[in-house]
């Protein structure tokens, strides 16, 4: 079994939290986290997609009541959107007996319908976690090759050959525009939906027009954008946002749009294996996300993430801003010998950054000219890691 690298965060959340939600796309672990951390704790596990499950619920408050002693862990909870109300009056029952952390943990594929359901109901009672799949820097025992093609859900990662985890994503991708799509967003057809994401797929990274997208498949700008939004509430895609401030430069505003997970990238443009990547007009891009996903997923609670490109050519791949106050910038190079553009310097000027890196596939680490660093992705997303202020147990 990986150990994954969000179980010591989830440890410390529950043991600092009445509850806990941990977001994240469906299969990407989060069940198998809940588990194990469950385990020796005598946990209670329900999943609210099991009609046996949820029948437990019809009087949520009165069943619940009897396994206060015990941490309840709730899958899939979007399904019963009724139980925020319940779990507020339960844990504020707990809190007057001095029961006040570690009493529930909440499960959920989607963003959109939770951040909802608790905002009033658990204000103060809930914090979130968001849970990725498998990155550079966890145990897999694949090479970040493998990674990069076959993307981090764990079954894709793992199956025993290239044909497999392609199978594996493309049945992933069906489930999820025939099943879980009507269940979170307003009915649309899957076939409309598969043409938009793959439309998206080739355009990986580039700046988000949606009224070109919306043109393209033949809806007006607000459905195209809607499509946008759940995709991002799904977990599946990130938008990262223009840096903005006043530096004196025509800044380019729109964000960014990428898909999370690079295997997902690659099942929707049929890239069977590294050599077809290879060839592949996405190539450059594919690569440039998967780097980006990685150091976003592997930076401390609270850093903001950023791209910066001005009119006159400047140019920051991913620029981010750590609690600590310092701006890393970050370009991303498909080349065993990354050089900067020029652009990349001008930005870091505008910008004023802290420190300057060059992510390149290989593993040896060594500066260049005007304070820039070449790193390997691993190497970047360990020192990331690192930066986070450790907190003392007590």
């Amino acid at each position: 079994m990986i150990k994954r690298s969000l179980l010591e965060p989830l440890r410390q959340a529950l043991a600092e939290s009445p509850a806990v939600c941990l977001l994240g796309p469906r299969q990407v672990g989060k069940t198998t986290l809940a588990l194990d951390l469950a385990e020796p704790l005598g946990g209670l596990y329900l999943d609210l997609e099991s009609e046996q499950d949820l029948a437990k619920l019809q009087e949520p408050e009165a069943y619940l009541s009897m396994h206060m002693d015990h941490l309840v862990i709730l899958d899939e909870v979007h399904r019963l959107p009724g139980l925020f109300p319940a779990l507020r009056g339960l844990i504020d029952r707990a809190r007057r007996s001095d029961r006040r952390v570690g009493l529930y943990l909440l499960l959920g594929s989607a963003s959109l319908d939770l951040l909802g359901q608790s905002g009033e109901s658990l204000a103060g009672r809930l914090r979130f976690l968001e849970m990725s799949p498998l990155s550079v820097i966890e145990p897999t025992g694949a090479s970040t090759e493998r990674l990069w093609l076959r993307g981090g859900f764990p079954e894709s990662l793992l199956a025993a050959s290239d044909a497999l985890s392609l199978r594996w994503r493309r049945d992933f991708i069906r489930t999820y525009l025939e099943r879980d799509v009507p269940q979170f967003g307003p009915r649309i057809p899957a076939e409309t939906l598969r043409r938009f994401w793959t439309m998206l797929a080739h355009r990986q990274g580039a700046p988000l027009n949606v009224a070109e997208l919306a043109r393209n498949i033949g809806v007006d700008a607000k459905t195209a954008g809607g499509y946008v939004d759940l995709l991002v509430d799904l977990l599946l895609a990130r938008r990262v946002p223009s840096w903005h401030a006043n530096v004196g430069k025509r800044l380019v505003k729109s964000p960014r749009l990428y898909w999370r997970d690079s295997g997902m990238l690659h099942a929707l443009l049929g890239i069977p294996d590294m050599e077809s990547l290879l060839a592949h007009p996405v190539v450059g891009a594919s690569w440039e996300g998967f780097a980006i996903e990685n150091l976003i997923d592997s930076a401390p609670e609270g850093t903001q993430a950023y791209y910066y490109r001005t009119s006159g050519g400047a140019e920051i791949d991913l620029l981010l801003g750590l609690p600590d106050g310092q701006q890393w910038a970050v370009e991303v190079k498909r080349s065993m010998a990354p050089r900067p553009e020029r652009g990349f310097y001008a930005g870091c000027e505008d910008v004023g950054v802290s420190r300057r890196f060059v992510v390149y596939p290989g593993d040896e680490h060594f500066p260049l000219p005007h304070g820039v660093e070449a790193i390997s992705l691993p190497g970047l997303a360990t020192r990331l890691r690192l930066s986070a202020p450790t907190v003392a147990a007590g």
